[in-house]
């Protein structure tokens, strides 16, 4: 099998799995209609909730945008981070083995990415059938794209999607699933919830224009997924 790389969309590329995470920025509260802001708050019974109510808009594809998806070879050392940039789409940048690919909006960072996983067999994620990938078929309808790989088949089946948080509690057996930090702390891995940029800044940093912080934060998500994936599969894929 010849050695591809993300250099360009149209480029063979082996047809092996990849590690796939997304970022997400919540709209503002008070750009959503007087329903759906009696909805919303229906339950909240004082300020506070109130407040982490609104600040919780980047859990849910109906209150929230995909700013960025992440996606690494699980054979090779080739990593993507398709982010959107808002400010003007220039040409991709080059970190190492890691490609840049900016996008206009989030439609066009949609297509870019369906364009890229139908090149793939099988999706490696953590927890992506509890956010991530029901997150992108939501989005990607909104946006009236079609996806090109079913992210949400049998949950049992390992033909197609790997979920990391399912395998490594053996489908909920465990009393508690962790997170993603303990996960890799108790197996060594750097854990991408320590650097600069955490999860809960995401939408901030949109705001702000910083797309590449996003971006740089959802490739340590995917180094990381994929170390973790590496143990699952040496030591407990059996």
């Amino acid at each position: 099998m010849s050695k591809a790389g993300f250099a360009g969309f149209t480029a063979p590329v082996p047809k092996g799995a990849v590690v796939l995470d997304i970022e997400t920025a919540g709209c503002d509260f008070d750009s959503l209609d007087e329903l759906s802001k009696e909805y919303l708050l229906k339950y909240a019974e004082n300020p506070q909730q109130q407040q982490e109510l609104k600040e919780s808009l980047s859990f849910y594809p109906l209150t929230a945008q995909v700013v960025a998806i992440g996606l690494a070879e699980s054979k090779s050392d080739q990593n993507i981070v398709i982010y959107q940039d808002l400010s003007g789409v220039g040409a991709p940048i080059k970190e190492g083995e890691v490609f840049f690919v900016p996008a206009k909006n989030e439609n066009n960072l949609l297509k870019l990415f369906w364009s890229k996983l139908k090149e793939y067999r099988q999706i490696i994620t953590f927890n992506g059938r509890g956010f991530d990938c029901p997150f992108l078929m939501i989005r990607s309808a909104i946006n009236e794209v079609k996806p090109t790989l079913n992210l949400m088949p049998n949950r049992y089946s390992s033909d197609v999607h790997v979920d990391l948080l399912d395998r490594l509690t053996f489908y909920g057996s465990m009393r508690k699933r962790f997170n993603l930090h303990m996960w890799c702390k108790a197996f060594n891995i750097n854990s991408p919830k320590e650097g600069e940029v955490t999860g809960d800044q995401v939408m901030d940093l949109f705001k702000e224009g910083k797309y590449l912080d996003i971006a740089r934060y959802c490739l340590n998500d995917i180094i990381a997924t994929k170390r973790l994936y590496d143990y699952w599969e040496k030591y407990l894929n059996i």
